[in-house]
C-alpha cells in the first residue's frame, strides 16, 4: 500500500536523493512551528535509510522544493506525512539493497545497512549510499512493496533526538521576525474597522511629519492603506498619526455581548443531525449546558510577512501552515499563476492554528506588486495580532444523557451552536482592495454549506469515547459570526471534551460513583483503561475523600478525534482569591513514539495552554470589533502560575504511530473543570473560570 501523500507525489526523487559530500537529502511537505515534527520526520527518515542523523540534509519547506503534502495541521504530520516519508525511504533502500545485492553477487536479503555502509552477511561490501548512488535511478514512482523497518529493527526511532529547529531560535535568528534581506524596506497596514468599512480619507501631511521621512512611500489602492519606508521607525510612525485622522465610511458595530457564546443561538445557522436516532424511554434524563468564548492564538510574536516581486515572479517568506496551499491564496490575492509565485516557509514565534500568518504574507505580497524590485517586509503590530487574527470560534454545548437503573450512561445527545472551525476565507488584503466591493462574501465556504458540514470541525469528540449504547450529535453551524474565526489548535475537540467530561462527572455523582470507576465501568478498549487506571494511580486518586474544601482532584479521559492516541488527565488544585493549579498528572497512549522528548513537550505544551484557556483567556468585542489587543487585555497563564506536570508514555509493541499535538487539551481543561467543582461545591460551565465568574456562581447557590 502507498500512503495517500507519497501516491499523490509519486516520484521518489522528490522525496530522497543521494548529495555530494555525504549528505542525503529528505524532503517533506509539512512545515515546522514548535511542535517538533521536523526533526520527528527525519529521524524516520534515518531509521529506515539506516543512515546517522547528522547525514541528513532537511529541505526547508518551499514551492517546488518539497512534495505537496498541503496544510500542517490536525496533529497528522507523523500519521500521514510520516507514513510517506517512511514508505518512500523503504523503497529508496530496496532499490540501493539490489543493486549493492547484485555487485556484492548475493540475495537482496543478505544485505544489512549500518551507518550508511552495505554490509553482506556480516562482511562491509565496500559500498555506501554514495558510491552506488549513480547506478540507482530515483526518477521513479513507488511500487508498494517495499518492506517498512520493523520495531525490533529501529536503532533511533525511539530516542529522544536533540530538535533541529532549537539552536537558531536559542541565539536569535530562528524566526522570520528576525530574517533581514538586502535593501529590505518595512511596511505597516492600516486597518478597516470592519470587512465592508471603506476609505474617506487620510491626513498624508500628518503621517510623513510624524514618520521624519522624505521618502516615505504611501500606497493606497481602495482600501488597503500602506506606509513603506526603509526604517521600521518610520513606518510605524507614520502609521500611528495616520490612524488618529483617517476616516471611514461604514464601520463595523459590534455589541459587547455577542463576545458570549450564547449569542450564537440568535444568529442564522445551517444545522445537520448524525448518529442514532431518539427513541421515547422511561430512563432517567439529565442534561447541562457548557461554553467556551472566542479565543485567540496569543502568538508570542505579532506575525510577519516579506514578499518581493521582480516584474515576473513573486516569492514569498510566510510561517502559514503550508506552502502550497499560501501559493494558492497568493495566485487569488495577487491574479498572479500559481507558477510565477515561489513561497518559502519561516519558522514564526507561535502559532497552532489559523493566526495572522496567511495575512501578513498577503499583505506584503499586495505591497511587493504594487512596488516592483523592493523586499517587503510587513510587520504586524500587537494591537494587529489581537485585533484582527482570526479567532478560535465561541462554542455552545449543550447535553443530554440517560442513564439506565445501574446508573450507567446508555444514551448521549450532544447539541452544538458554533462557527467554522477550518474556515480560512478571504484576507484582510482581499476585503480592502476595490475587487472587495463586488459583495462578495467575507468567507469563501460553498454557497450548498456541503463541504463545511462534512467537516466543520465543531463535532470532533462531540461524543465521549465510551462504550455508550445510542448517540447523536446536532450540529448548529453560524457561518457568519460577528468576528472572522478559523482554526485554532484541537478545533471543537477540546470544547466539546471539556463538556462531555465535565457531564461525565456530575453523570458519576448522580450514580453515586467515583468518578474514575465510573469511566472504567463504561471502557471495553483495554488500551483506554490502560491510562486512565494509570494516570489514577500516578496522582494517587483515592486520597480524593479526604480533600480539605478548597481543594480538588479531577480527571478526564479522551480519544483524540475517536481514532487516534489516548489521553488521560488528572489536575490537582486549591481555590482562595483564585484558583491555582497545584499538580497536573497526564498518561499518554500514542502509538509509536519518534521522539520521546518531542512528544513530552507537546503534551506538557498543550496542557498549559488549555490550563490558560480555562482560567484566563477570552476574545473581548465591542465597537468596531476586538477590544481585547494587549495583553493586559487577555492575560494568559503565567509562567509562576504553571504548576508541576507528570507525563508519562505508555508504549504498545507494534502500534501505529499517532499525532500527539492535539491530545492533551481537552482532558486538561475538563480535569480543571472537575477539580474545581469538588473544591467548590458548585459547578461551573462556562469558561474561562475566572474569580468574577467563580463568585457569580457561588452567590446563586
Amino acid at each position: 500500500m502507498i500512503p495517500p501523500t507519497l501516491e499523490a507525489n509519486p516520484v521518489l526523487s522528490q522525496w530522497v536523493s543521494i548529495e555530494p559530500g555525504g549528505q542525503i537529502r529528505v524532503a517533506f511537505g509539512k512545515v515546522e512551528y514548535g511542535q517538533g515534527n521536523v526533526t520527528a520526520l527525519a529521524q524516520i527518515a534515518a531509521e529506515e535509510l539506516d543512515v546517522p542523523f547528522e547525514k541528513l540534509k532537511v529541505i526547508n519547506a518551499a514551492t517546488d522544493a518539497v512534495p505537496n503534502e498541503g496544510l500542517t495541521v490536525g496533529s497528522m504530520s507523523i500519521e500521514t506525512s510520516g507514513a510517506s516519508v517512511r514508505a518512500a525511504c523503504a523503497e529508496v533502500r530496496a532499490l540501493f539493497v539490489a543493486e549493492a545485492a547484485r555487485r556484492a553477487n548475493c540475495q537482496p536479503e543478505d544485505i544489512d545497512i549500518v551507518a550508511g555502509a552495505f554490509i553482506a552477511s556480516g562482511k562491509d561490501t565496500g559500498e555506501n549510499w554514495w558510491t552506488l548512488a549513480d547506478a540507482v535511478d530515483l526518477d521513479c514512482a513507488p511500487t508498494g512493496k517495499a518492506r517498512w523497518k520493523t520495531a525490533d529493527q529501529h536503532r533511533l526511532i525511539g530516542k529522544s533526538v536533540p530538535r533541529l529547529d532549537l539552536p537558531s531560535k536559542v541565539f536569535g535568528g530562528g524566526f522570520i521576525q528576525d530574517l533581514a534581506l538586502p535593501g529590505m524596506r518595512h511596511a505597516r497596514i492600516l486597518r478597516q474597522p470592519g470587512p465592508k468599512a471603506r476609505l474617506v480619507s487620510i491626513d498624508a501631511a500628518a503621517a510623513r511629519k510624524a514618520a521624519g521621512d522624505d521618502d516615505l512611500d504611501i500606497l493606497i489602492d481602495g482600501s488597503f492603506v500602506a506606509f513603506i519606508s526603509t526604517s521600521e521607525r518610520a513606518a510605524a510612525a507614520a502609521h500611528a498619526a495616520a490612524a488618529l485622522t483617517v476616516r471611514w465610511d461604514n464601520p463595523r458595530s459590534i455589541d459587547e455581548s455577542h463576545g458570549e457564546a450564547g449569542h450564537l443561538k440568535s444568529l442564522p445557522d445551517v444545522n445537520v443531525t448524525v448518529g442514532d436516532a431518539e427513541a421515547p424511554s422511561n430512563r432517567r434524563k439529565f442534561s447541562a449546558t457548557f461554553t467556551r468564548p472566542y479565543i485567540s492564538h496569543g502568538s508570542l510574536s505579532p506575525s510577519c510577512g516579506i514578499a518581493l516581486f521582480n516584474g515576473e515572479r513573486l516569492h514569498v517568506w510566510t510561517h502559514a501552515q503550508g506552502v502550497y496551499p499560501m501559493q494558492a491564496v497568493l495566485s487569488r490575492v495577487t491574479g498572479l499563476g500559481e507558477n510565477k509565485i515561489d513561497v518559502e516557509h519561516v519558522q514564526g514565534a507561535g502559532t497552532y492554528g489559523n493566526n495572522g500568518a496567511d495575512d501578513a504574507a498577503c499583505d506584503a505580497a499586495v505591497v511587493a506588486m504594487r512596488r516592483p524590485g523592493k523586499t517587503v517586509r510587513v510587520q504586524w503590530r500587537r494591537e494587529d495580532e489581537f485585533g484582527y487574527a482570526p479567532v478560535g470560534t465561541a462554542m455552545q454545548i449543550e447535553l443530554a444523557a440517560e442513564l439506565d437503573d445501574d446508573g450507567r450512561l446508555v444514551d448521549w445527545t450532544n447539541e452544538i451552536w458554533s462557527g467554522p472551525h477550518p474556515n480560512r476565507g478571504r484576507s484582510l488584503a482581499e476585503l480592502a482592495l476595490p475587487a472587495a466591493d463586488t459583495g462578495q462574501p467575507e468567507t469563501q465556504t460553498p454557497p450548498d454549506n456541503s463541504m463545511l458540514m462534512r467537516f466543520s470541525g465543531g463535532r470532533l469528540n462531540a461524543v465521549p469515547a465510551y462504550d455508550i449504547a445510542a448517540s447523536r450529535v446536532r450540529e448548529h453551524l453560524i457561518r457568519s459570526t460577528p468576528v472572522k474565526v478559523s482554526s485554532l489548535r484541537g478545533l471543537g475537540g477540546p470544547p466539546n471534551i471539556f463538556a462531555a467530561e465535565c457531564f461525565v462527572d456530575e453523570l458519576a455523582e448522580v450514580a453515586g460513583k467515583d468518578p474514575v470507576e465510573y469511566r472504567l465501568d463504561m471502557l471495553s478498549d483495554t488500551r483506554a483503561r490502560a491510562v486512565l487506571a494509570r494516570v489514577a494511580e500516578n496522582a494517587n486518586w483515592a486520597r480524593r475523600t479526604a480533600m480539605a474544601p478548597g481543594y480538588g482532584l479531577g480527571v478526564a479521559y479522551d480519544r483524540h478525534r475517536d481514532r487516534g492516541a489516548y489521553c488521560a488527565v488528572i489536575c490537582e488544585l486549591h481555590v482562595d482569591q483564585e484558583v491555582r493549579l497545584d499538580h497536573l498528572w497526564c498518561v499518554a497512549d500514542c502509538g509509536l513514539i519518534i521522539n520521546p522528548d518531542g512528544a513530552r513537550n507537546q503534551l506538557e505544551g498543550g496542557m498549559v495552554m488549555a490550563a490558560s484557556w480555562t482560567l484566563k483567556e477570552q476574545v473581548k468585542l465591542g465597537g468596531t470589533g476586538i477590544t481585547s489587543v494587549t495583553w493586559g487585555d487577555y492575560p494568559i497563564l503565567r509562567f509562576d502560575e504553571v504548576p508541576p506536570i507528570d507525563v508519562e508514555m505508555i508504549t504498545v509493541p507494534g502500534a501505529a504511530p499517532w499525532g500527539t499535538g492535539e491530545i492533551s487539551q481537552g482532558g486538561t481543561m475538563a480535569a480543571i473543570g472537575n477539580a474545581l467543582s469538588q473544591a467548590l461545591g458548585v459547578r461551573i460551565r462556562d469558561m474561562p473560570f475566572t474569580r468574577e465568574r467563580i463568585s457569580t456562581a457561588l452567590l446563586k447557590e
